[in-house]
């Protein structure tokens, strides 16, 4: 402990949206330990702003992509970071540039994971390595905090609905008419080899509407997936329609009123399962036992598993994705939607 008298955390987890949701729970069981402490997270870019108002984050420091490479920007980082006095460091990305981060906050702790899941110069940088002994990522993050002295605790999301989000959510529902409920379709991905056709999303949406009576929404962020959404709104036999350009909160916001989420392995299916909205996550190059929405509400569907390292694995094509059926997306999302109905008998 330094001359503030409370505990001091940096955490860096840097990118990406789903890896930052499911860091989210060191945050709050590091606050349930240190009521008192301080604890701070560097994150890059735009991946902040699901972040703010977090109720264990007490600061954020947002840098910018690429700030490594800049001499200029790295002083301005370091600068930052040692004003704040660090007295431990929690690494759960463990790459080199997540690990640069902790080394030059100057923190004498620095925590982190050993290979294989510390990569690159982690491991160096990092002055306490452990080998996790957990499967799902969300577990073994938890792990980086038993050197502190946290016992394992069930993972919490705490994912704040910033209140002029939840205004935009509420108007665009009431406009589009979608009070009584809808699932939430997202056909992108961060690896090309995570996509599924937006043609069979379609006919998700269309199996939703006729034997479920619920619309999809369909969210998307960029161009393209923008023409995905709206393939899948002229496959879905009239029971889709088009969210929005949205920002961060505004689909947390969203996901927290769907009644089903459906996609691939991503920053929106982590969003919503964090909201507590059930998921329907679809896997090929990654494991859902490794990085699943987290809790027992979701199902996960895997016809095979793309195998190889990280690099291989996102430059692969999508054939594992296309192995899995409509058929099978839409027996999980039944299951899903009967013990939903149980649970509200």
């Amino acid at each position: 402990m330094n001359a503030h008298g409370t505990p001091r955390f940096l955490i860096t987890r840097l990118s990406a949206v789903g890896d930052c949701i499911l860091t989210t729970p060191v945050a709050s069981a590091l606050r349930r330990h240190f009521p008192n402490a301080f604890i701070a997270w560097i994150v890059q870019g735009g991946t902040a702003s699901i972040l703010e108002g977090h109720p264990a984050i007490d600061r954020l420091i947002i840098v910018k992509k690429g700030w490594m490479r800049s001499p200029h920007e790295l002083a301005c980082v370091r600068s930052a970071l040692r004003a704040l006095q660090f007295d431990v460091a929690i690494d759960p990305q463990s790459l080199t540039k997540s690990a640069v981060a902790a080394w030059l906050s100057g923190a004498p702790r620095r925590i982190g994971f050993a290979r294989p899941i510390g990569r690159e110069l982690a491991p160096l940088l990092n002055n306490h390595t452990l080998a996790s002994q957990a499967t799902h990522v969300v577990d073994c993050y938890l792990e980086l905090l038993q050197p502190l002295g946290v016992a394992p605790v069930p993972a919490t999301f705490e994912i704040p609905v910033l209140p002029e989000a939840a205004r935009f959510a509420s108007e665009f529902l009431t406009t589009a008419h979608l009070q009584g409920g809808f699932a939430m379709i997202n056909p992108g991905a961060g690896w090309d080899s995570k996509l599924w056709p937006a043609e069979r999303y379609g006919k998700v949406a269309r199996w939703l509407g006729e034997q479920a009576n619920l619309p999809s929404l369909v969210v998307w962020s960029g161009p393209r997936e923008h023409e995905w959404a709206k393939t899948i709104i002229a496959r879905s036999g009239g029971h889709a329609l088009l969210a929005p350009s949205t920002t961060l909160p505004q689909l947390a916001a969203l996901a927290a009123k769907a009644r089903i989420f459906v996609g691939s392995d991503t920053g929106p299916l982590h969003l919503a399962a964090a909201m507590g909205t059930p998921c329907v996550g679809l896997y090929g190059p990654t494991r859902p036992e490794v990085c699943g929405p987290y809790g027992e509400n979701h199902q996960t569907i895997q016809a095979f598993y793309q195998d190889g390292s990280s690099r291989e694995r996102r430059g692969r094509d999508n054939r594992a994705m296309q192995a899995i059926t409509v058929d099978a997306v839409c027996d999980a999302c039944a299951t899903i939607l009967r013990r939903a109905q149980r649970s509200a008998a």
